[in-house]
């Protein structure tokens, strides 16, 4: 089958998209309750590694109010230089405008191959398309990259290190905003022997965005996602029952909670239920990389934040293998997947 961007480049459906792509109506009907009026929480990483312990200590608090009021914020003065976030948007979209045949190399079928690029479908609703195509890479503990375009390896790699250094230093934050050691979350997930998955989501212009969607309502796995784009809205996210488009400031790192750190703080910090929106004007990319404990750790809810009286453990312990492959094997739809192993 053709992605997304071979059907678009055909031309065979410039005025209407392919039926296998629309969405029913019952999958829509909630946008009427989009909320301009809100505004995420936003995070200046230089004061989280600043020496002012005043300063440190007010953006630990504002960590913590966004992971508990939000699940998602976005980061500034990251550190993370502009020239390589503009290089991986741009190395991302010469992928994409690879021929279908070249591209057609990494079309693994395995949740766990180390590259992996294709078209989205929700299993279990009618092999329904997802208006996305994209490239899967698992880059840590093991390194791996597609070998074109020629740049992609050294560009991928200098920043899904990057990406790590920041979600360390985040995860650090996080660990003290629950009041514990700065280090807690670092040593029980096993961090830094982790999974890091990038993913590129590649959005082609649509011609009935109103008919289509990137990707359905869906929590991610893992303890955080980092996100950078090329600018182009899409993103939104359910808060209080309303969805509110994400407009990032430029040079910005979204970040949010995924399914394991809600499993983890016992459902303190909630993982954010999020979707991706097509247009119809333009290529729309994001790039997303998650950061979870080695896959075959067993998360549950830390004991320290679990008590029988006023906390009971809200959440069995499961494998990370375990979960990816529920959350592979059943309907992106909302956060599903962690209700499966809700106690």
């Amino acid at each position: 089958m053709y992605s997304v961007k071979g059907l678009v480049d055909s031309g065979f459906h410039q005025s209407a998209i392919p039926s296998k792509f629309i969405i029913a109506s019952s999958s829509q009907e909630d946008d009427t309750v989009l909320s301009q009026e809100e505004a995420i929480p936003t995070i200046d990483f230089s004061l989280l590694t600043s020496g002012d312990p005043v300063q440190r200590s007010k953006v630990i608090q504002d960590i913590g109010n966004a992971c508990r009021d939000w699940g998602i914020f976005m980061v500034i003065n990251h550190g993370v230089q502009e020239k390589l976030m503009d290089d991986m948007v741009k190395a991302s979209k010469s992928f994409f405008d690879m021929s279908e045949e070249e591209k057609g190399e990494y079309n693994g079928k395995q949740l766990f191959d180390p590259i992996r690029s294709g078209t989205s479908f929700n299993v279990l609703v009618d092999k329904s398309l997802f208006w996305r195509d994209y490239l899967k890479v698992h880059v840590h503990p093991h390194v791996n990259s597609p070998k074109k375009p020629a740049c992609y390896r050294e560009i991928s790699q200098e920043y899904c290190k990057r990406a790590r250094d920041v979600a360390s230093e985040l995860l650090k934050g996080i660990s003290m905003s629950l009041g514990l050691e700065e280090n807690y979350i670092d040593k029980a997930m096993e961090v830094e022997f982790g999974s890091q998955l990038l993913v590129v989501n590649f959005y082609p212009p649509c011609p009935q965005p109103e008919l289509a969607i990137g990707m359905p309502p869906h929590s991610d796995h893992g303890l955080l996602t980092l996100l950078i784009q090329n600018q182009l809205g899409g993103l939104q996210v359910l808060h209080n029952g309303k969805w509110v488009p994400i407009n990032p400031l430029p040079n910005s790192i979204l970040v949010n909670t995924g399914d394991h750190m809600e499993i983890l703080t016992n459902g303190k910090y909630k993982s954010v239920v999020h979707r991706a929106m097509v247009n119809n004007k333009a290529n729309r990319i994001s790039i997303a990389t998650s950061h979870g404990p080695p896959l075959d750790k067993v998360v549950s809810p830390a004991q320290e934040l679990v008590d029988t009286e006023f906390h009971p453990i809200a959440y069995h312990g499961i494998t990370y293998r375990e979960y990816l492959e529920l959350q592979q094997s059943n309907e992106l739809n909302g956060k599903s997947c962690l209700d499966r192993i809700r106690v």
